[in-house]
């Protein structure tokens, strides 16, 4: 595949960054993935030692990617501890 990708690059150069482009998605796609994967609260890999990952989270710790209007240092806790 990647053969046949350098034989059309070198017959068309103009592919050469849509080839890059392409690339670039790719692995931006599996990094966010891998991201979500390894740091997200819903996802549990290890069972046995903390089988509900998302009751350990504080009220105040960011887990989004982006939060736009929300600043998690200044913010209060409205409910009781459990």
């Amino acid at each position: 595949m990647f053969r046949l990708m350098a034989t059309q690059a070198k017959r068309h150069p103009s592919l050469i960054p849509l080839f890059f482009f392409i690339g670039l998605g790719a692995s931006g796609a599996g990094l966010y993935l891998s991201r979500l994967a390894m740091f997200s609260p819903d996802v549990c890999w290890d069972k046995t030692n903390n089988p509900e990952p998302w009751n350990k989270l504080r009220y105040n710790q960011q887990y989004k990617f982006v939060a736009v209007n929300t600043d998690y240092k200044h913010l209060k806790k409205n409910g009781p501890d459990f």
